[in-house]
């Protein structure tokens, strides 16, 4: 993407100031009145996927590969899709299974891969999972 693609997301995701941009919430954990976080945020054109995991028993390709459809429901849901996804955050539990999540992730995006981040993570994946990813993605329609 050069400079003008970058240029053209960054307006598509700033609120103009006739008319600010209303932050959409999608899939709310917790309770309503007091909810610990969404699913998904909807910002402008930007669409915000929280961390998801796999809390099941099962080996790293099992939980990558039920992750990476979560994440699929909520960018669908948001009105994006992986094709559309800009930036994943990899965390493991172990670093041992990065080869083996690769397998799992390889292709799921699409021809164009978003940019990613990948670490292992001190202490684990919260719940048991063995990966939690999340990303960013856009939208056509803000």
């Amino acid at each position: 993407m050069g400079l003008t693609g970058i240029t053209a997301l960054a307006q598509a995701a700033t609120p103009t100031e006739e008319k600010p941009a209303e932050k959409e919430c999608f899939n709310i954990v917790g309770n309503p009145d007091i909810p610990l976080f969404s699913g998904s945020t909807k910002y402008g054109g930007l669409v915000f996927v929280a961390g998801k995991g796999a809390h099941f028993e099962g080996d790293i390709k099992a939980h990558a590969d039920h992750v990476l459809k979560e994440l699929e429901k909520e960018l669908i849901a948001a009105g994006s899709s992986m094709e559309k996804v800009l930036k994943v955050n990899v965390y493991l539990a172990d670093l041992n299974d990065y080869k083996a999540m690769n397998e799992v992730y390889l292709g799921r995006f699409g021809k164009n891969p978003p940019v990613r981040t990948t670490v292992a993570t001190y202490g684990g994946v919260p719940g048991n999972s063995l990966v939690e990813m999340d990303c960013i993605a856009y939208t056509t329609k803000p």
